[in-house]
């Protein structure tokens, strides 16, 4: 079969659906589905393939024992599977699975090439939960009384979202500070308004580790739902995620099993975590039964109740009522009235739980958690955790490899990185072509895998050192034992690789851009709208109050920047403060800025050179949307 190339991705949203297709052949739920089954499961994600291939493929995985258990196949192998056909074209698109349940509805038309008979299917069950959620979570916004509350159904959600206020204001709420609210066009908007106003928060989502490739301001405008939808659940499970942390719930450390440490706490993914962290109560209630999957492992509704049960304050009157109930649908409805005593019954119906509808059911979960963890938190100090908690750099750089949509999603920026595979496909979208893929193993055999994984970090140092960057002291086992600073050091370089290539294709000037040359641009340009700030270096202190960089927005978009707005500067609050809005401004301009507002206050040489060249990008182009190839 065909190795996997760069080319082949599949963002978050096709892997919950590849799960959802996956788990609903598992019938029992282990995991696992039987490889007489494959065809049915690959059919269901798009690839037709005929008997005869599917038959070989069979032979090959089982025969040769790629797979864990004979005869069986898990869903990672599954996954690895649907990507090599991916790569391999069999599907000429990529389709995601479309249940032909009543839950889905069919839109045409809603693309530029509909004339072709493109259609998206819609889940309706995500139009409902996500509106519910917010109304829930935003219905009190001063600023959102026009918008809310949605409809009931949630049909009216893909108008909401139309003018850039309520898609800025979610991704505040999942991911706080995010977009500097003086930034946002709140009145007499016109569609020039609206359009920087879904600008700024496509960007912003961006920013915070979305992946928004082939989709841009207008597709929100046009109100496209499959993309609304794709761009809610992203930014909504971030937010949810981001709270599963040791730094925001020490008692996490209950969940280590017998010789694990700490370290391999944060190797796991969020999803991993929640399903342990269920199992955990599980085992305190008594209750024999385990989660596996959030699909139709939760179907019947009595994991949940015994959940619960568990994690309720003991004055909440949470009852295990639901499970004398043996019709399944009126089940989940008692067991979600004790959800609502938590102040929990968020993102499911009845419906959801027993149709085991993977995104709304983890959703639900990670909220639980989020809301009442019901974990002792551990006596004394956690050793080492200060070491653990992740930095400001480290997620930085995390969210800009996931907003590339690299695989498998980086959670823990050293575990994820250890075996290279993300870091190939970061040099592919850098410089297309130079990673020979040939070179790379993708599958790892039982006996040689500590090697094979070691080969391909020893050949990403190899190949980082083809695009001249300074390795020194930096070997291919530093990547694999997830040594911090060089890995660091390593992830940097690609991140300036990256953004000064991109800045090398606009300028087009046939030799590639450096950081000189971004100075100088940035004083020519100061000095052609009469700004009094200039900028010496990265290193510059005066960068510190954000002006320069504010100027330098509004010398590129000439009345951009409202200058009432800006402080001015010296303490601290106040440089943050410029800060803020430089960089939510530069977002509404369409540069792609994923520094923080820190990086400017604390003069980060690093990150100061990434803002100022995604703005000399956008001179080049200045009427750039945010869609990208």
């Amino acid at each position: 079969m065909a190795s996997v190339g760069v080319s082949v991705n599949m963002n978050p949203d096709e892997r919950a659906e590849l799960q959802e297709q996956f788990f609903a052949i598992d019938k029992n739920g282990d995991g696992y589905i039987d490889l007489s089954e494959l065809k049915e499961a690959l059919d269901g994600c798009g690839f037709k393939l005929p008997g005869w291939k599917v038959r070989q493929m069979i032979e090959e995985y089982d025969d040769k024992r790629q797979i864990q258990h004979r005869g069986r196949l898990s869903f990672d192998e599954f996954e690895k599977m649907c990507l090599e056909l991916k790569s391999n074209e069999v599907a000429s698109k990529f389709k995601q699975v479309v249940s032909k349940k009543e839950n889905l509805e069919t839109l045409g038309g809603m693309s530029d090439a509909s004339s072709e008979g493109t259609t998206h299917s819609v889940r309706l069950e995500e139009q409902l939960a996500f509106s519910d959620w917010i109304n829930s979570n935003l219905r009190k916004d001063p600023d959102l009384k026009h918008l809310l509350p949605i409809d009931s159904e949630g049909k009216a959600l893909y108008d909401k979202v139309k003018d850039g206020i309520l898609l800025c204001k979610i991704i505040n709420h999942s991911c706080p500070d995010t977009i500097d609210e003086r930034a946002i066009n709140k009145k007499n908007l016109t569609l020039y308004t609206k359009h920087e106003n879904l600008t700024l928060a496509l960007v912003s989502s961006q920013a915070i580790g979305c992946n928004i490739v082939n989709i841009d301001a207008h597709d929100l405008a046009k109100g496209k739902p499959h993309l609304v939808l794709g761009l809610l659940w992203q930014i909504i499970r971030i937010g949810l995620f981001n709270q599963i942390t040791l730094e925001n719930c020490p008692g996490l450390t209950t969940l280590l099993l017998d010789g694990e440490r700490i370290e391999d706490l944060m190797k796991l993914s969020p999803e991993a975590i929640l399903l342990r962290w269920v199992n955990h109560h599980l085992e305190r209630a008594g209750v024999a039964r385990r989660c596996n999957n959030f699909q139709s492992d939760i179907s019947d509704s009595e994991i949940y109740s015994h959940l619960l049960q568990q994690i309720a304050p003991q004055d909440s009157n949470v009852t295990l009522e639901a499970l004398l109930e043996q019709n399944h649908l009126n089940r989940a409805e008692i067991m979600l009235q004790q959800a609502a005593k938590l102040g929990c019954r968020s993102f499911v119906t009845p419906n959801d739980v027993v149709n085991g509808i993977y995104k709304l059911n983890l959703a639900f979960v990670a909220n639980l958690f989020n809301n009442h963890p019901g974990l002792d938190r551990p006596e004394g100090d956690i050793e080492g955790l200060e070491n653990l908690e992740e930095t400001r750099e480290e997620k930085t750089y995390r969210n800009w490899m996931n907003s590339m949509g690299v695989l498998p999603y980086v959670n823990w920026l050293y575990s994820d990185l250890a075996d290279g595979l993300v870091i190939f496909q970061l040099y592919d979208i850098i410089k297309p072509g130079i990673v020979n893929w040939n070179r790379v193993h993708k599958k790892f055999s039982k006996l040689r895998k500590f090697m094979e994984k070691l080969e391909n970090c020893n050949y990403a140092v190899e190949l980082g050192k083809q695009l001249k960057f300074s390795l020194v002291g930096i070997a291919g086992q530093d990547i694999n034992d997830g040594n911090a600073t060089l890995t660091l050091a390593l992830i940097w370089q690609l991140m300036r690789a990256y953004t000064l290539s991109i800045l090398t294709q606009l300028a087009n000037t046939g030799s590639p851009i450096v950081e000189k040359e971004i100075v100088t641009w940035v004083n020519n340009k100061l000095a052609g709208a009469h700004k009094k700030s200039s900028l010496k270096s990265f290193q510059d202190p005066s960068v510190a109050d954000a002006k320069v960089v504010i100027d330098l927005i509004d010398a590129i978009k000439p009345g951009t920047i409202n200058y009432e707005l800006v402080k001015e500067g010296g303490p601290d609050e106040d440089n943050l403060a410029n800060a803020k809005y430089a960089i939510s401004m530069a977002r509404k301009t369409g540069a792609r800025v994923y520094a923080l507002p820190e990086d400017i206050t604390e003069v980060k040489p690093k990150m100061v050179m990434t803002v100022f060249a995604c703005l000399m990008a956008m001179d080049y182009i200045p009427n750039m949307d945010v869609k990208q190839t």
